[in-house]
């Protein structure tokens, strides 16, 4: 290990990564030409998402949404993924930027000649529908603008529908663009460049781009419409300033005005856009099959939602002050849980639909060849326990911050809670999938308990009736046993499973539940032990390696690091905590965008990126940073939160 902390108020030596991911990046893009996954910003427009590279090459995007299949993907195979590029042929520097508090990207490039820009956006269409026009299902708008002198720009156009396993045509039509056909979608591109065909496959071209001149590409998707033909110049600078509009007006709303407002309102923003806003399902992340260990078989799809994330995402909305886009979140929860009530998946796709099978794609190569790449995610198959508890604490959360649940969904929470009492002695596959035998997880129990706390305390407030004594009787005997099973006298701390030995870094998160109190001797001997045998260097892995049984060793796992922030701040060690949580924002990219886990030999990112997870993580460390000191923690004051829901207004839809 690399550093340690022992006690409750012993700081950790934090090293800073900027130079090992410095390092890192040059040599894993030496190795394969693979960019490393922190490489890659993120645009979209609550319904799908695309990531684009460095050097301004859109290398993923899915459409017409999240789970759909990609038209983009060389980030999982260089040569077949299919790709959208723009950059100079010859030597550049690039810098780039979000336009202010926005998902509008802009990339700069420097060449000894002058300077261009690359602005990319999915636009936002609202605002023009509400006005009668035709606009496409989708559009990802791309502007070239001069800057200084003049720059020499190449365009590479690949698309390959389906994950590049669909047949298509690609030709083109005249003055309206270039059309790739595939089964009975219709991707269109756009451009007042001069672009040619290369052998059938690829569009490309080179021009030369002078200061003060603008160029626009319009990539365009319609599945089994007629295709809308979208025009270039002023409209679509009108489309560029609509979209900033939104992001911009959505942002405003953020009532959070705490020491990390920048990285707290970035991650809100990558929040939001991993939203689907058709229904108000959040989805884990935008990709599928980037390795949490390369060269290993540890690639998931993660395009789907999570009720485990239940609760950290509608806290993370509604005290940001978004109620809308969390009410909105319980709403499709509740309502997609319907197919399966009274028992839970453990994840559904953006529409509540169940039947996620998981594929590999044989064809492709794989992120730094990483195989296999899997689409589609077994987990869907397995029993946690704890995602009960989750649904239930975001109901609960809802109705503390003032929400209101109408008389089915308090049948549906109550039929939960019977199935909790009825399975909680039952061993699950956990929070964290491990795809072996069943166990008895320590977090799951806990999860359990919270479950039917929080349905205890409904009936207490009035909210809705439960059968008071057979939930209390049951609530007490989960946590009878959680403190003789689930806690090692040895160890002096709680472990992840019954009568187990190894740590879970899931169980930071006993002190958030407040299952033992602030000063509780157990709080702190699990937090030793945590740190003793899962920190390095200030990084959490979320349990020991070959835990799991699965081949290579996994990063730190970016929400536990932020996690033991939380717990931190909850058990009195405020300023060690702050110091933590800065040293953990310098992991993120210079976008600001945070992977699934960190390296912990280097600080390079790794697994599914961006990972709406560690971003939920930021954010909940972040508020309960800035109200802890002042004696309140984020989930009290429900005067406030309540406020929020009677003044809410139109502006307050989620949705685009």
């Amino acid at each position: 290990m690399d550093q340690r902390t022992g006690e409750a108020g012993e700081d950790v030596n934090l090293r800073l990564p900027r130079e090992l991911l410095t390092r890192a990046a040059a040599v894993a893009q030496a190795q394969d030409g693979f960019p490393p996954i922190n490489d890659y910003g993120l645009i979209g427009d609550c319904r799908t998402a695309a990531l684009v590279s460095r050097d301004c090459s859109i290398e993923w995007l899915c459409l017409p949404n999240f789970s759909n299949g990609a038209v983009f993907a060389a980030i999982l195979d260089r040569s077949k993924g299919g790709r959208f590029s723009i950059r100079p042929p010859h030597h550049y520097n690039t810098r780039r930027r979000y336009v202010g508090d926005t998902a509008v990207l802009e990339t700069t490039f420097v060449t000894a000649s002058g300077t261009a820009t690359v602005t990319d956006m999915l636009c936002i269409d609202e605002p023009i529908r509400r006005r009668d026009v035709l606009t496409p299902e989708r559009e990802l708008l791309r502007v070239v603008e001069g800057v200084v002198g003049e720059v020499e720009l190449e365009v590479v156009y690949a698309p390959r529908p389906n994950f590049a396993r669909d047949r298509y045509v690609l030709r083109q039509r005249g003055a309206l663009g270039w059309a790739c056909e595939s089964r009975n979608q219709l991707f269109l591109l756009h451009t007042d460049l001069p672009l040619e065909a290369r052998d059938g496959e690829a569009v490309c071209g080179r021009f030369t781009i002078r200061a003060g001149e603008r160029k626009y590409l319009s990539l365009t998707y319609e599945r089994g419409n007629p295709a809308a033909m979208v025009p270039l110049g002023a409209a679509a600078e009108e489309r560029r300033q609509l979209t900033l509009d939104f992001w911009q007006n959505w942002v405003a709303r953020c009532t959070y005005q705490g020491p990390y407002r920048d990285s707290v309102v970035r991650s809100l923003i990558t929040l939001k856009l991993m939203t689907f806003s058709l229904s108000g399902a959040v989805i884990a992340a935008p990709t599928a099959s980037l390795p949490e260990s390369v060269g290993h078989g540890r690639n998931w799809d993660y395009r789907f939602c999570w009720l485990r994330d239940a609760a950290f995402i509608l806290r993370a909305f509604i005290d940001l002050g978004y109620p809308h886009e969390g009410a909105a979140f319980l709403d499709w929860m509740l309502h997609s849980t319907r197919l399966t009530w009274p028992r839970l998946q453990v994840l559904y796709d953006v529409f509540g639909r169940t039947g996620m099978k998981e594929l590999t794609l044989d064809h492709l190569s794989g992120y730094r060849n990483s195989l296999p790449v899997r689409v589609g995610n077994a987990a869907i198959e397995q029993v946690q326990l704890d995602v009960y508890g989750s649904v239930l604490q975001a109901a609960h959360d809802f109705v503390r911050r003032g929400g209101k649940l109408d008389w089915y969904e308090r049948r549906m929470l109550r039929g939960l809670g019977d199935t909790i009492c009825k399975e909680w002695r039952l061993p699950d596959q956990g929070l964290w999938e491990m795809r072996g035998r069943p166990r008895h997880h320590t977090y799951s129990k806990l999860m359990c308990w919270c479950g039917l706390n929080c349905l205890l305390d409904l009936h207490q407030r009035g909210v809705m009736r439960v059968d008071e004594p057979r939930l209390a009787r049951e609530r007490e005997a989960i946590a009878a046993a959680i403190r003789s099973e689930g806690y090692s006298e040895r160890h002096g701390a709680y472990v992840g499973e019954f009568g187990g030995d190894w740590p879970d870094a899931a169980l930071l998160l006993l002190a958030r539940h407040r299952f033992e109190p602030p000063d509780s001797p157990r709080l702190h001997g699990t937090f030793a032990f945590i740190e003793d045998r899962l920190s390095h260097g200030g990084l959490l892995l979320r349990y020991p390696d070959g835990e799991d049984e699965l081949a290579g060793d996994e990063g730190a796992f970016g929400v536990c690091c932020f996690w033991a922030v939380d717990h931190m701040v909850r058990t009195g060690q405020q300023e060690a905590a702050a110091r933590r949580f800065e040293y953990l924002l310098s992991f993120a990219n210079d976008l600001g965008l945070f992977a699934e886990e960190i390296e912990i030999r280097t600080g390079a990112a790794l697994g599914n990126f961006p990972q709406g997870f560690t971003h939920i993580g930021l954010i909940s460390a972040a508020l309960v940073l800035t109200h802890m000191p002042r004696g309140q923690a984020p989930e009290d004051g429900e005067e406030e939160q309540q406020a929020m829901f009677e003044h809410q207004d139109e502006a307050g839809e989620s949705a685009s």
